[in-house]
């Protein structure tokens, strides 16, 4: 029992520590100025939210969270989205692979007239970390993720990594 214990505090403490350098890479490269939803709330039944995948066509194809809407980076285009999501107070949730991108996605929006815009803390990472599914280019659950490149596979703690 005492081995349990001291096990599930490692455990506390290792995702603790985790979670402290996912927000010190988060504050290097994004100024918070889009707010941020954890995938716990992102899980909770709720109101309908419009998912935007930020991350290019290979990784989406890779794997996605379901029913996520592919829109890029590199060839990202606000007039079909303001086309296809006509409703500007709706609900959007914007991810990538950490929530970096996803961040630069969402300020476009934003400055559009989008009022209702979040980033998905830790994005498709920390949505595999936590234990959520992914789905393949056929809608197939899949356990790999694409981590972009070597570097950033590092925080993926949980699936297959490809890059």
């Amino acid at each position: 029992m005492k081995r349990k214990i001291v096990f599930i505090l490692f455990l506390i403490s290792a995702y603790s520590y985790s979670q402290k350098k996912l927000d010190k890479l988060l504050k290097q490269y994004n100024d918070n100025s889009i707010p941020y939803i954890t995938v716990d709330e992102l899980v909770q039944p709720k109101k309908k939210v419009i998912l935007f995948d930020a991350r290019e066509a290979k990784e989406y194809k890779t794997s996605h969270i379901k029913n996520a809407i592919p829109i890029g980076y590199d060839h990202f285009q606000l007039d079909s989205i303001m086309k296809l999501h006509p409703n500007k107070e709706n609900e959007i949730v914007v991810y990538c692979s950490l929530g970096i991108r996803s961040e630069v996605i969402a300020k476009k929006l934003k400055a559009a007239g989008y009022t209702n815009v979040k980033n998905l803390y830790g994005g498709i990472f920390e949505w595999k970390n936590k234990g959520c599914t992914v789905y393949d280019s056929k809608e197939k659950e899949t356990d790999t993720i694409h981590t972009f490149n070597k570097e950033w596979s590092k925080w993926l703690e949980k699936g297959v990594k490809r890059y």
